[in-house]
C-alpha cells in the first residue's frame, strides 16, 4: 500500500478584519479554512477544486508555510527522517525540509522577479539549500531547463522577454531544481492559452513520472482536473464537502454542490445534451456564514436538518467521502468520464 507523504489534520485559518469603518471596533475573525483534514499519498495528484473564495489558495499556502495557519497540523513524512509537523518547525528547522516542498504560483508574470535573469531565478533555491560549486550549479540549471523545454541559450535573459507559457516553464524549473517530493500547483495553467495549458499539463505529468513527484493541484477548471488527478477534493466556504477518486467523483458525485459544479463542465461533443444547474442566490459571506450546512441557502435538496445541523465529512462509499446529511439517498448527476476528458495528448 502506498504510504502517505503528507497528513493535514484539522487545519484552520482565520484573518482578522474590521467589521465596519469604525476605527474603535474590535477586529472580527473571518474563518477561511475550517477543520481541513486529508491524507496525501506518495506519487499521487490530489486536486482541490471549488468556487473563487472557497479557500483553495489559502490551503496551499498554509501547507507550504506561505501563510501561517491558525491551528492544526501538517505532518510531513520525510524520506530519510521521522515524520514532523511542518507547521511547528522554527526558521532553522524548516530549512532542512524546504527543498522537499515547493510551490508553482498562479500568475507567471508576477511570480518571477523582473530584476533577476532566468538563470538566477532557477538557481536561487539551489544556492539557498545546497552547498555547490559554480560549475555544479550551472550544470543542474542547464539540465532542468532542458527538461522543462526552455532554450538554454536564453537563460541570461529577463522574464519580460518571455511569453506566459515560457514564464510558467521557468516557474516549474525553479520548483523542480531542488528535486522536491511534493509540489503545490496553485492554478498553474489558468492564466495560459488552452494550447499552452495542454503543453504544461503534459509536462507536469511527464515530470511526475520521471521524478516521482506528488502534486497538490489547485484549480477551478474541472476538465483539466479530470485529466490530471488521481483524487479530487471539493471545497466550499473553507470546508471540504467531498473527497473521492476522480472516476468516482465525476461519475457518481455525492454532494449537491459537486453536482452543480459538474453541470458547468463544457462538453466537446455538440450532440451531448445535459441540463445546467443554476445555483440561485449569492455565495455566502465567510464573515457571516449561514447556520448548519453552509451550502443550504443554494441547495435544491435542503431540509430543516440541513439548516440546523452541520454535516460531517463521512465515508458514503468506498474511499468516497461527502459532507451531506442525505448523500446516500440523493440520485445526483455526474459527468460521463469520456465526455469530460480534456484531450491533451
Amino acid at each position: 500500500m502506498t504510504k502517505p507523504i503528507l497528513e493535514v489534520l484539522k487545519l484552520n485559518k482565520s484573518f482578522q478584519v474590521k467589521s465596519d469603518k469604525t476605527l474603535f471596533k474590535k477586529p472580527k475573525p473571518v474563518h477561511i479554512l475550517n477543520d481541513i483534514s486529508f491524507e496525501l499519498l506518495e506519487g499521487e495528484t490530489l486536486s482541490i477544486v471549488g468556487e473563487s473564495g472557497c479557500g483553495k489558495t489559502t490551503l496551499g499556502r498554509c501547507i507550504v508555510r506561505g501563510v501561517s495557519a491558525s491551528s492544526g497540523s501538517v505532518v510531513y513524512h520525510a524520506e530519510d527522517k521521522k515524520a514532523v509537523d511542518y507547521l511547528k518547525l522554527d526558521r532553522k528547522g524548516i530549512k532542512a525540509y524546504r527543498k522537499d516542498i515547493q510551490m508553482i504560483f498562479q500568475d507567471p508574470y508576477s511570480s518571477l522577479s523582473p530584476r533577476m535573469n532566468v538563470f538566477d531565478i532557477i538557481a536561487e533555491p539551489l544556492i539557498a539549500n545546497f552547498k555547490l560549486s559554480k560549475d555544479e550549479v550551472e550544470a543542474k540549471v542547464t539540465e532542468i531547463a532542458e527538461k522543462t523545454g526552455l532554450n538554454v541559450g536564453y537563460l541570461k535573459r529577463y522574464p519580460h522577454a518571455f511569453s506566459g507559457g515560457q514564464r510558467q516553464r521557468i516557474a516549474i524549473a525553479r520548483a523542480l531544481i531542488t528535486q522536491p517530493r511534493l509540489i503545490v500547483c496553485d492554478e498553474a495553467v489558468s492564466a495560459l492559452d488552452v494550447s499552452i495549458q495542454a503543453q504544461i499539463i503534459n509536462l507536469l505529468k511527464d515530470l511526475q513520472e520521471q521524478y516521482k513527484i506528488t502534486y497538490i493541484f489547485i484549480s477551478h477548471d474541472l476538465s483539466i482536473v479530470q485529466n490530471i488527478s488521481d483524487r479530487v477534493a471539493v471545497m466550499h466556504l473553507g470546508r471540504i464537502v467531498e473527497l473521492a477518486s476522480t472516476e468516482s467523483l465525476f461519475g457518481h458525485p455525492q454532494h449537491p454542490y459537486t453536482e452543480a459544479l459538474m453541470s458547468a463542465v463544457p462538453q466537446p461533443n455538440p450532440e451531448f445534451k445535459k441540463e445546467r444547474i443554476i445555483l440561485e442566490g449569492e455565495v455566502p459571506n465567510p464573515a457571516n456564514p449561514p447556520s448548519g450546512c453552509h451550502f443550504h441557502p443554494r441547495c435544491a435538496y435542503k431540509t430543516e436538518k440541513c439548516i440546523q445541523e452541520v454535516p460531517e465529512l463521512r465515508e458514503v462509499g468506498y474511499n468516497h467521502f461527502a459532507a451531506c446529511h442525505y448523500a446516500e439517498k440523493l440520485q445526483l448527476r455526474g459527468v460521463p468520464i469520456e465526455s469530460a476528458e480534456l484531450q491533451v495528448n
